[in-house]
This record gives C-alpha cells, structure tokens and sequence, in this order.
C-alpha cells in the first residue's frame, strides 16, 4: 500500500511545503488531487530525492495542463559536455545571468504560463539556488494608498526589454528569426499590476524584470515604482531560496510565484531541466 502524502510547510515564509510519500510517478488520481489542492494553497511543493527520468518529468508535468515546452535545459554545459566559459559572454550565458533576475514565467508570451517542473541533474558545490517570492503575501503587505492606486494599473511585459537592460541583444539568423526562446516580433503584452488566481480567487501582484512602461507614467517613474514593488515583495518572509540536492524537483505556481537563480561559480557544472506548463488562454492571455 503506498504512503500517504505528507506536506511539511517551509518553516518562517508565506508559501511552500516539502513533499513526502510516494514517487510523483505512482500517484494515483486521488493522490494526485490531493497533491494538486496543495499545491494550489502553497504555491510550491518540493520533492527530494526524486531523479525524475525525462519521460517522467514530462508525464508528471502534464498532470497539471498541456505543457508550454515539453522539457528545457537551463545549464552551463554545452551538449558536448564541455562547460560554457563565462567571460566569453555568449547568448546562452546572457539568458543564465538574466535569469538571475526577479520574474514570472512566460508574461512576455501571449499567454503567461500556469507553472513549472523543476529537477536538478547535477548542482554546483555552493549557490546555484532558486528563489521564490510570494505575490499573493506581497501584494496581502501593501498599504491600502499603494493597493488603491494598482486597481486599474499595467505593464508591458518584454525579454528584449529585460535582457536589453543586460546589454543582450540577440543576433537575427539568416531566415530573419531570433535566436532563443521568447525573443519574437508579436505584439508586447499588457498585463494588469494586480492578478486574481482563476482558481483560488487570491489576488496578488503581477510583476518582474520582465514588466516595464506602465501606460499614463513617465519612462522612470514607472521603473520605480516597479522596483519598488519587487524590492517590497522580495523580502521576509515572503521569500525562500531551495538549496538543491541532485534528484529534487519541484513544481511551483506562475501565478503568484516570482523566482530567480542565484550566482555559482560558472566553472561549476550545473544542469537543471525545466518543463512549463501552459497558461490558460481565459486567463492568462494579456489585456486587448
């Protein structure tokens, strides 16, 4: 008989709890829509010791909706096994330092992503950790002037403007296509400062590197104030940083999570596979 599942709530922050139980792979339905209810109250679930295969991960991410992409790597080493040197500062090292920065997934596409899964293969000796910050405590903490004076507000959400802030210019191919996931010629999304979650009804603040030019500020004013709202949410205890062990997954929520890497020594190998669950196009598609 398989073990119940057991949710350890993170210790001193707003969200997340360590998963214990059966496999993320041997659940049955009933299992996993207990998992599934969880995961809607925490917001991160972290699963130890896992060593998802690649069709595992895949199958477990497709529990929770038709996937964006199926499976990334977000790693310093190149197929060939040799590890990325950073002082040579290519596109793909360019994307690992923007990933530093504070964001939501995907709010540059069409649609923003409803979550991930997040395993690690192999991680550096020391950083290389991922952090997350609770939107919905965050946005909980604003004064009632700061929340007043959201209601109504946007902001265009854009990789080329967070990666151009890094001086990351990608380089057109010969068909006219850009290098790199999320560098495309659609139009820039607008997106509300505050999002309701379709399914839990919290709201919480939609913001990130990615967020920039609120309609009715000027240039500045809006990068500020942006700021200020990240620097606002990414404090205690709304925020923890999982450090990995090889085998440890994770899946957490794109509504109201924001995340980052953390700097490592780049001469470090470090591979993590990222599966992303698609949006919904009711809800997660950008104001007209």
């Amino acid at each position: 008989m398989a073990r119940a599942l057991d949710f350890e709530p993170l210790q001193g922050v707003t969200f997340g709890a360590v998963v214990r139980g059966p496999r993320v792979t041997d659940l049955d339905e009933a299992e996993f829509g207990t998992l599934y209810k969880a995961w809607l109250r925490y917001a991160l679930l972290i699963f130890p010791g896992q060593f998802l295969k690649r069709d595992e991960q895949i199958a477990f991410a497709k529990r929770f909706g038709p996937l964006e992409f199926e499976m990334a790597a977000i790693s310093n080493v190149k197929a060939d096994g040799t590890v990325r040197v950073e002082k040579d500062n290519d596109d793909v090292m360019k994307v690992l330092k923007g990933n530093m920065g504070w964001h939501c997934d995907s709010t540059y596409m069409p649609l923003q992503a409803k979550g991930a899964v997040f395993s690690a293969e192999e991680v550096p000796t020391i950083g290389g950790h991922t952090g997350f910050a609770d939107l919905r405590a965050g946005y909980d903490a604003l004064d009632a002037a700061t929340k007043a004076k959201l209601e109504g507000l946007s902001a265009f959400h854009s990789l080329y403007y967070s990666q151009g802030k890094l001086g990351h210019l990608p380089q057109k191919k010969a068909d006219g296509e850009y290098n790199g996931y999320g560098f495309h010629n659609g139009p820039v999304p607008r997106r509300a400062l505050v999002k309701t979650h379709p399914e839990t009804g919290r709201k919480s603040l939609l913001i990130g590197r990615h967020a920039h030019n609120i309609p009715g500020m000027a240039e500045d004013e809006s990068e500020r104030f942006l700021q200020a709202l990240v620097d606002h949410t990414c404090q205690k205890p709304r925020i923890y940083h999982h450090d990995w062990r090889p085998g440890d997954a994770v899946v957490w929520d794109n509504r109201c999570l924001m995340h980052q890497a953390t700097p490592w020594d780049m001469t470090q190998r470090r591979i993590m596979w990222h599966s992303r669950i698609a949006g919904d196009p009711v809800h997660e598609a950008g104001l007209a």
